[in-house]
């Protein structure tokens, strides 16, 4: 996808648009005629008829617009689907559907911002990419999200920040909620069991007069899988998987002029991506319990295999198991998080056959913090005892509102206070969240040093951001990082360092 991209946009620049106005119909013509000529590999392919969607229905149109958009993407998932002989839910094609049907429904409603519309394309696009396991049992069985749809969601997310002014970074990897299986070996039993998948991919470009795309598709289809045919009369871009690419070329020949040929041996490609990745993973896995998706994706980001749990959704012995099984390395450390999760992460360990460790993290800024000491060289003891320290030398705040009455020492305490518990312990009641915060702070001295700012599923980002802003004018010797969390029950949970 990213040669694909790379093409698409080589094309664009060749219509100079920093030295004149260029209508939005040449430019996306520009973009799609560059997506077919460079599309590489099956995701590739159906990328270049998105881009191809979004062309036709600009066609005509000086400058984008929310209707534009709308139609641009339900023709974009159109074609998509159009593309491939067999379609299956789970795929790209899955995706790009719900984020075109978030942006129409969207438009349907009265919407006409376009950076809302894109984000808002892009957050049902990453919500569907995390679902793809449910539907594809292939994904399920290796742990792993659909790659195409991945790369469709970093595409509309790229595209998302950069209407809304912020950096691009790189994106992170999106990951299903429960991980069924070391994806590597289960990735590697599929393929050893399921020879189909094996052969050579074959894709070359035919030029001619009055191709049909269907009819070259149709013939393709009696010679392997992964078959995709698509472009007009004059160019058609193929893709297929086959044990016999001559008779693929022939093919291509009987119907016009051989533009340009590629043929790659697909058991030898994967051989040298699964010896490469076994040689890449870490004698010590991470398994690690967050509450919330900005908590998970943190952890993710850290190397670990994250298990969804915390207050009030304990995750079982069993999940537990899972991840632990499923983590890429004989030895694995477990980060519970939570103190009612210690002892079931305990009998997780005890019924694996890997050799695994659990550390005592009670909250997740400890998790984070061990995570952050972990050495991919080092072995299971030597990271552990890091790993404890980092966690040890961190100072955590968790506030929430208190579900009872309850009196400790001189704190008297109503249902619903907004309560902040400082490394586990009860120290402060406030009428607010932020207040709540504050106090904490206080007890902690927290007048110097960085504070990390995980802020809940309830809390609107710009609100943890003013707080944050206040803290810093309020002490001027504390860093304050903002990070999306997405915890429930607790509106800001904080570490201080």
């Amino acid at each position: 996808m990213f040669l694909t991209l790379r093409a698409t946009l080589e094309e664009a620049d060749r219509l100079q648009p920093e030295t004149r106005d260029v209508p939005l119909s040449e430019l996306m013509a520009a973009l799609a005629r560059g997506a077919l000529m460079g599309a590489r590999g099956n995701s590739g392919v159906i990328l270049s008829q998105m881009v191809r969607g979004l062309a036709r229905a600009a066609d005509g149109r000086w400058e984008l617009d929310a209707e534009t958009l709308a139609a641009g993407l339900d023709e974009a998932a159109r074609l998509a689907y159009q593309a491939v002989a067999n379609p299956r839910e789970g795929t790209m094609l899955t995706v790009a559907r719900e984020a075109a049907a978030a942006v129409r429904e969207l438009v349907a409603s009265g919407e006409r911002d376009l950076t809302t519309l894109v984000t808002a394309a892009a957050e049902r696009a990453r919500e569907t990419v995390e679902r793809t396991p449910e539907m594809l049992s292939v994904l399920a069985e290796a742990g792993v999200v659909d790659a195409g749809g991945q790369g469709i969601w970093v595409v509309l997310d790229a595209i998302a920040r950069y209407l809304r002014g912020e950096p691009l970074e790189q994106a992170p990897a999106l990951a299903p909620a429960h991980v069924q299986r070391d994806w590597l070996s289960a990735t590697q039993e599929m393929h050893a069991a399921e020879p189909s998948l094996y052969g050579y991919c074959t894709q070359f470009l035919v030029g001619g007069q009055g191709l049909d795309a269907e009819a070259i598709r149709s013939l393709l289809e009696k010679l392997g899988d992964s078959v995709v045919a698509v472009g007009d009369e004059r160019l058609v871009r193929v893709h297929v998987h086959t044990n016999d690419p001559g008779g693929a070329i022939r093919i291509g020949t009987d119907a016009g002029e051989l533009l340009e040929v590629r043929i790659e041996n697909i058991r030898q490609q994967a051989g040298q991506f699964f010896q490469l990745q076994e040689s890449l993973q870490p004698p010590v896995a991470v398994v690690a319990v967050a509450p919330g998706d900005g908590l998970a994706q943190t952890l993710r980001s850290l190397g670990a295999v994250v298990v969804s749990g915390g207050p009030t959704m304990n995750p079982s012995a069993r999940q537990l198991l899972e991840a632990i099984e499923a983590a890429p390395a004989q030895e694995v450390i477990v980060l519970p998080n939570d103190k009612n999760i210690v002892l079931t992460a305990e009998q997780a360990a005890g019924m694996s056959g890997k050799r695994v460790k659990v550390l005592h993290t009670v909250t997740v800024p400890q998790g984070i913090a061990a995570l952050l000491a972990f050495g991919p060289s080092r072995d299971l003891e030597e990271n552990a005892r890091a790993m404890e320290e980092a966690a040890a030398s961190v100072r955590t705040i968790e506030v929430t509102r208190s579900i009872r009455d309850v009196r400790i020492g001189d704190l008297q305490v109503r249902e619903g206070d907004y309560i902040a518990l400082v490394d586990g312990e009860l120290k402060v009641k406030a009428e607010s969240a932020e207040a709540a915060l504050r106090g904490a702070l206080d007890t902690l001295d927290g007048s110097e040093g960085l504070l990390t700012l995980y802020y809940g599923a309830d809390v609107k980002e710009a609100q943890a951001q003013a707080l944050a802003e206040s803290l810093q004018q309020e002490r001027p010797g504390l860093e304050v990082e903002v990070v999306y969390g997405g915890q429930p029950h607790y509106p800001y949970l904080a570490s201080l360092e």
